[in-house]
């Protein structure tokens, strides 16, 4: 039988339009859960390594990625980079430790060599050859060790935003995964396309997981949605403007016909009773601003910035709560 077992539960922000928000999202929800009383290991596989750059100096970043082919390496790459050039197993890294009951396993520009090799790596699962399987989920085996060793609650990777192969071999690692999305045309647009991604790499990871090997390990393949958050509205005498509100009802409704239908059809579940949208809605983040920048500045949550408007920052910290509680209860 294939092996596959994950005990942490690991989450996605996945919206393949840029300029969503996902790694602000993820930074301040892995915050909130933390100070929730959960123990979070984020890891950076986003090739720009805006996450990374976010908790870690420049100047020690950049020591990193430089040395990251070397003895000394420590990034994501220096683990993968045996698997995916074939030349041994996954190297030994430890996450950087960024607060009690948050850690970071840090990103490499080099990952896009990780990507290119995941392409072939697909076609040789597709073929039951076992550097196919070995490469394809390297990624989640050493998520395993790492989320093991920081006895982590919950795993959130911070992905790019593309439909590739990197992305791929995450989202079916995922046991969960979040829209985060624009209240503009072009983000609700992106869902049908998002959706169709999303059920084409389910059912074909299901007809590779029939045929593969006895004592293969193999990805979850199944990832569930627990909902989008809209972020980045403007808001005027305390309500949502009406050019947003109106996208909104739009996104709401396609993330149910265009995200939710097509998963429940690529996992065999039925279709009849359509969820109400406000189910999946799982906060909404406002346009904060001055405060954004300042948290990526200070590499601190939005509630935490030094200066700004209190009012906003109290806005941060009270939404970001509600989404955690949303997290918790409905990944429980």
């Amino acid at each position: 039988m294939p092996v596959n077992s994950k005990t942490t539960k690991r989450i996605v922000l996945f919206n393949h339009k840029g300029g969503v928000g996902k790694t602000t999202l993820t930074v301040n929800i892995a915050y909130a859960l933390v100070n929730a009383g959960k123990r979070v290991l984020l890891v950076d596989t986003d090739p720009q390594c805006s996450m990374s750059s976010f908790f870690l100096e420049e100047k020690f970043l950049d020591k990193m990625l430089d040395e990251s082919e070397t003895t000394k390496g420590n990034t994501l790459w220096s683990a993968i980079k045996p698997v995916s050039e074939g030349s041994g197993p996954l190297g030994d890294i430890e996450p950087e430790k960024i607060s009690d009951g948050l850690f970071l396993v840090v990103g490499d520009i080099r990952l896009s060599e990780y990507e290119n090799s995941l392409a072939e790596c697909w076609n040789l699962c597709l073929s039951r050859n076992r550097r196919g399987y070995l490469c394809t989920t390297a990624l989640s085996r050493l998520v395993d060790s790492l989320a093991k060793a920081t006895s982590a609650d919950f795993v959130f990777f911070d992905a790019g935003p593309n439909i590739g192969p990197l992305n791929r071999a995450i989202l079916l690692d995922c046991s969960h995964f979040i829209i985060p999305a624009a209240c503009d045309l072009f983000s609700s647009r992106a869902l049908k396309t998002l959706g169709y991604a999303l059920s084409e790499w389910i059912s074909t990871w299901k007809r590779v997981t029939e045929m593969a090997p006895d004592g293969t390990t193999l990805l979850v393949g199944h990832p569930k949605l627990l909902g989008f958050i809209p972020q980045g509205f403007r808001v005027y005498g305390g309500r949502m403007a009406n050019a947003p509100l109106i996208v909104l009802s739009s996104i709401g409704s396609r993330v149910v016909d265009f995200v939710w239908k097509p998963l429940q059809l690529a996992l065999g579940l039925s279709t009849k009773e359509r969820p109400a949208i406000a189910k999946f809605k799982l906060g909404e983040v406002k346009d904060l601003g001055v405060l954004i920048t300042k948290s990526q500045e200070q590499g601190v949550p939005i509630w935490e910035v030094d200066g700004g408007n209190d009012e906003s920052k109290i806005h941060a910290r009270n939404v970001f709560a509600e989404i955690t509680k949303r997290v918790i209860e409905a990944t429980a």
